[in-house]
């Protein structure tokens, strides 16, 4: 079997009215490249990444595909990924081997493992050794453009769909803004659902110190991304300050930035991030390192890709996702995702 064609097609929403906010940006540009790969035996894998807070990045991840990428796929064997996987890695390289390069290396691994669970009738977990048969999720129900009334709502929609965990986003201008909007919460979907809060990266070791004592004498479960991703001297300080975990990795390209933070016991929940790791093949081997320190595993976000990496994992904790679509509805039962039995990356 061989690859034939890299297909893309570039979607770019409309600006949005109210765009999702947190304490460190607004997503004011929705858009995604969709990506396929077509082989020669009429398998076609497919993938999707974007960004939605760069005007403009878009166009580039798909101009990197089309321009760069698909020259070098023509005529490969795509079940050869880790092959590919490394040459692109290096071809690429000049580019760096972070950014919007490991966006494209993302869409092209996973849809080469989307060939292969396809040309093995099998889901892409059990492809490298399935350790789980379902997955607990949380959903976030609040993010920072919300009202107190909107968090009330949303939260009541989480509850009745059965989610036994939620995060929220904190870093508001002052502690006490914060404070509101977790009672606030907390008041709506009582004692028993858990609460995670995330900072994305807008704290002082200080203020974290002082804000996550705060959260977790309010029975938070985990503070998240309260530094600066790469401050890894920082986390050190911060995790052994708090008894509270601190969870964080969605902005870390690549296992070896991982193992900057586990050596230093600087992170006490790992959070795959699909397309800053560069794909399917990554994440796991970034959770199986995380395994190997005694660390939990998350996902930065939900559906199949990152419910097949879960799957895969004997250290997995939660999937994050939104609120359930009608069809995630059928495959989410007392707070868990059940595995995919779907080939490649479907149900």
């Amino acid at each position: 079997m061989k690859i034939i064609r890299l297909e893309t097609e570039l979607y770019i929403a409309p600006p949005p009215e109210r765009p999702i906010t947190d304490a460190l940006r607004a997503n004011r540009h929705p858009g995604r490249v969709f990506v396929k790969v077509h082989t020669d035996k009429g398998l076609v894998g497919s993938s999707a990444v974007g960004f939605s807070s760069i005007r403009g990045a878009n166009q580039t991840l798909q101009t990197m595909l089309d321009e760069e990428v698909a020259p070098l796929l023509v005529g490969r064997d795509p079940l050869a990924i880790r092959l590919i996987d490394e040459d692109l890695r290096r071809a690429l390289e000049e580019q760096a081997i972070h950014g919007m390069t490991m966006y494209v290396l993302t869409a092209v691994n996973v849809a080469l493992w989307d060939i292969f669970g396809q040309e093995t009738g099998q889901p892409a977990h059990r492809l490298v050794g399935q350790a789980k048969d379902r997955v607990p999720a949380y959903t976030m129900v609040g993010w920072m453009h919300l009202d107190l009334d909107e968090l009330k709502e949303v939260c009541a929609q989480a509850a009745e769909q059965g989610f036994k965990a939620v995060k929220v986003k904190v870093g508001s201008p002052t502690l006490e803004e914060d404070i509101q909007r977790l009672e606030t919460i907390r008041a709506e979907i009582g004692p028993d659902i858990t609460i995670m809060v995330d900072a994305n990266q807008t704290l002082t070791v200080y203020e974290a110190l002082r804000r996550g004592q705060v959260f977790q004498e309010m029975g938070v479960f985990w503070l998240e991304e309260p530094l600066p991703a790469h401050n890894y001297d920082d986390y050190a300080e911060l995790a052994h300050g708090l008894a509270m975990p601190i969870a964080t990795g969605e902005n870390l390209y690549g296992k070896e930035e991982f193992k900057e933070l586990l050596v230093r016991r600087g992170i006490d929940i790992v959070q795959v991030d699909l397309a800053r790791l560069g794909g399917f093949s990554e994440c796991v081997a970034t959770g199986l390192l995380a395994a190997a320190f005694g660390v939990p595993c998350c996902t930065h976000g939900g559906g199949l890709i990152n419910l097949n990496i879960l799957c895969a994992l004997p250290n997995t904790l939660y999937l994050e996702t939104g609120l359930l679509t009608d069809e995630e509805r059928d495959h989410f039962v007392d707070g868990c995702f059940l595995a995919p039995e779907g080939a490649g990356f479907s149900w």
